[in-house]
């Protein structure tokens, strides 16, 4: 059986905020932790240092893609003034999205389309992103169900 698999656009959008939100822990689930590794571990063969996990991001990650399934669309929509209303600051923020069934929805399979799209790359590699917020909540999109939709919310300065 077929499936589908998409990465969405990034968006990358600096703010003039002095305000830094501290790096928690975060509750994350198995999926969750395992993107974070595979994560980690891309930043890790560049040379970077690794994302913390941030709460307030994890809070805006986790509302956007529970909201993605539950109205059946892919679309960062207006992600800042979402993550902004979580309490998240930047002063830079960006945002990958992702989604998948099977070995498409993969942590690792995830890593290796955001490395494969220039602009899913810039925000994976940034090195000012110190801090990050991850969804990977599953359920039915666009006729298939068991799909995993994966938000990376990202925080950090330029």
């Amino acid at each position: 059986m077929p499936f589908a698999k998409h990465i969405g656009l990034i968006c990358i959008l600096f703010f003039a905020l002095s305000e830094v939100s501290a790096a928690s822990t975060v509750s994350l689930t198995r999926r969750e932790t395992n993107l974070l590794s595979a994560i980690n571990s891309a930043r890790a063969a560049y040379g970077l240092r690794p994302l913390l996990t941030d709460a307030k991001l994890g809070r805006a990650a986790r509302a956007h893609s529970l909201d993605e399934l539950r109205h059946g669309y892919f679309d960062h929509g207006p992600w800042a003034a979402r993550v902004l209303s979580f309490g998240a600051r930047g002063p830079y923020l960006g945002e990958n999205l992702a989604w998948g069934k099977g070995a498409a929805g993969s942590p690792a399979s995830v890593v290796r389309m955001w490395l494969a799209s220039p602009e899913h790359r810039a925000n994976l590699l940034n090195p000012g992103f110190t801090r990050v917020g991850l969804a990977m909540p599953r359920g039915s999109f666009q006729g298939y169900g068991e799909v995993l939709m994966v938000t990376a919310d990202f925080s950090g300065t330029p």
